[in-house]
């Protein structure tokens, strides 16, 4: 295998895999969900709880 073809191959590759990675560390959950974030709330239509 010449050099450019081992190259390319490599430059090709580090592409792929750098667009996998980003999607990946996207697809990660940063935000709590409405019940989570809420949760400390209490039932809906209620009284909030005492600390």
């Amino acid at each position: 295998m010449s050099n450019t073809t081992s190259t390319e191959a490599r430059r090709k590759r580090h592409h792929q895999k750098a667009g996998q990675r980003r999607k990946k560390a996207q697809s990660k959950r940063s935000t709590l969900t409405s019940v989570e974030l809420f949760a400390g709330f209490g039932e809906p239509g209620k009284p909030a709880p005492k600390k």
